[in-house]
């Protein structure tokens, strides 16, 4: 039998390590998929299936996306429960002889999409790390678009309708279990026939019981934002962190800087709600066709930000039942009420803020353009503006936001001397940074410019 062409070679060894995963494996100005992943991808996609010589007697089955097209073709199969491996060039063809070096740069899931047009802006992604041993849970959950990270655990009683139960609360994108989760397969079958969330198994030797890295990396905190003391005492929690943090490791192949954070939270600080409850109530979608429109997150979202219209979503999604917190969010919402001038003051400001939060996530992943940081740059400088206007506030919950409000001025300081005005869309064009931010790039740009100058004489 013939051997595979040295590139086919080199994607069967690719392909060989990411075998859940439909793989886009670049050649020139195209994504290539091959052999099964071409007869799923042309039949998901609706795009032609043809064949490449591939050093055998048949060609392989072969169908490809145009670069400049792949997040459209890559939400297409993401909504369809698929995964994909990207697959880039790391060299430029032009400057290389021989076989051009690649590898897998990003595996995109349901539970790790960051890119703003693929996701709904006022609703959470959320991926979830299910850890099981004997009757208990450890539950740890994150959404990679906004830096937030939760985790609990579950040792009460009835303790697969209260997985449930937080399953519908965060209403997860994707699921990743340890191997005695997965093997469960009647509670696995009823996750996903309630749900319909795409359920894969993590690697057993990832859901460990070890607290010392994320101690050092990450801020842990409780409820009411203090830190928590003896974690290496939570295993199903650790264990159920940990799965989750080598999965995100795994598939976004960059160090998430963003995720420094993770609140521990207790089951029992919210009212229990189950699916059945939440679909009945309506209260973030409708029963028949699952819309927002009618619902009573339609009726009450208000917001003027992409933040807010998130947090109220969790606020309605989690009824607390502390009378003293319920008391205190009131107190709140009163002194807004009430008070005109200053909640019109605020929601003025607010009109101006993108949303902060996925910037930074953007910014963290390393696909953040010059125009992604004039919005973070503009929004930070609503930031002193309305910690003025909350400045007189009575409430405690108000008062306890002014407070807590960082102006990040350092970063608006930073941003403003360093990017123009009105930047190019893609940081490849170049003429991001402002003359006299960096002595060195000003001596290129003028260099760069001498250079074109004398080329356009000689040319005339």
């Amino acid at each position: 039998m013939a051997e595979y062409s040295p590139m086919m070679q080199h994607y069967l060894e690719t392909k060989e390590q990411y075998k859940d995963a439909i793989l886009f494996y670049r050649l020139g100005d195209f994504y290539e998929m091959f052999f099964d992943d071409a007869l799923t991808a042309s039949k998901e996609l609706e795009i032609t299936l043809t064949g490449k010589d591939c050093g055998q007697k048949e060609r392989a089955p072969m169908c490809g996306v145009p670069s400049h097209a792949l997040d459209m073709y890559v939400a297409k199969l993401i909504q369809k429960g698929y995964k994909v491996a990207i697959c880039e060039q790391l060299e430029d063809p032009k400057q290389t002889k021989g076989i051009v070096k690649r590898d897998v740069i990003r595996v995109v899931t349901p539970g790790t999409l960051i890119e703003s047009n693929l996701l709904d802006e006022k609703k959470n992604n959320y991926i979830m790390s299910i850890f099981k041993r004997g009757l208990f849970f450890g539950i740890a959950i994150c959404d990679v678009s906004t830096g937030e990270f939760y985790a609990t655990k579950i040792t009460q009683n009835n303790n697969f309708e209260r997985l449930l139960d937080e399953i519908s609360r965060f209403s997860p994108a994707e699921i990743i279990t340890n191997d005695l989760m997965y093997s469960s397969i009647e509670e696995i079958n009823k996750i996903k026939e309630r749900f319909g969330i795409f359920i894969s198994k993590g690697e057993e030797e990832a859901f460990k019981e070890e607290a010392n890295d994320i101690i050092s990396n990450y801020e842990i905190i409780d409820e009411t934002q203090n830190k928590i003391e003896k974690l290496e005492e939570e295993l199903f929690i650790l264990s159920a962190i940990n799965g989750l943090l080598e999965y995100l490791n795994k598939t976004q192949k960059i160090k998430l800087k963003h995720l420094n954070k993770i609140q521990i939270y207790t089951t029992n600080k919210y009212m229990a709600l189950d699916i059945n409850a939440r679909r009945n109530l309506e209260i973030t979608e409708k029963m028949r066709d699952k819309t927002k429109k009618g619902t009573l997150l339609w009726v009450l979202d208000k917001t003027s930000t992409s933040m807010g219209g998130r947090h109220l979503r969790r606020w309605l999604n989690d009824p607390l039942i502390d009378i003293q917190e319920i008391n205190k969010r009131l107190f709140a919402v009163k002194e807004l009420k009430d008070s005109i001038i200053l909640r019109g003051d605020i929601i003025e400001a607010l009109k101006k803020v993108y949303d902060i939060e996925r910037l930074i996530g953007k910014i963290s992943y390393g696909n953040a353009n010059g125009r992604d940081m004039i919005s973070l740059k503009n929004s930070v400088k609503e930031l002193p503006k309305i910690k003025q206007i909350l400045s007189k506030v009575a409430s405690p919950l108000l008062k306890q936001l002014y407070e807590e409000l960082d102006e990040l001025k350092d970063i608006y300081e930073i941003i403003d001397r360093a990017i123009i005005e009105e930047p190019p869309i893609s940081v490849k064009e170049g003429g991001l940074i402002k003359i006299g931010y960096n002595e060195e790039i000003d001596k290129l740009k003028l260099a760069g410019s001498k250079r074109k100058k004398l080329v356009s004489r000689v040319r005339s």
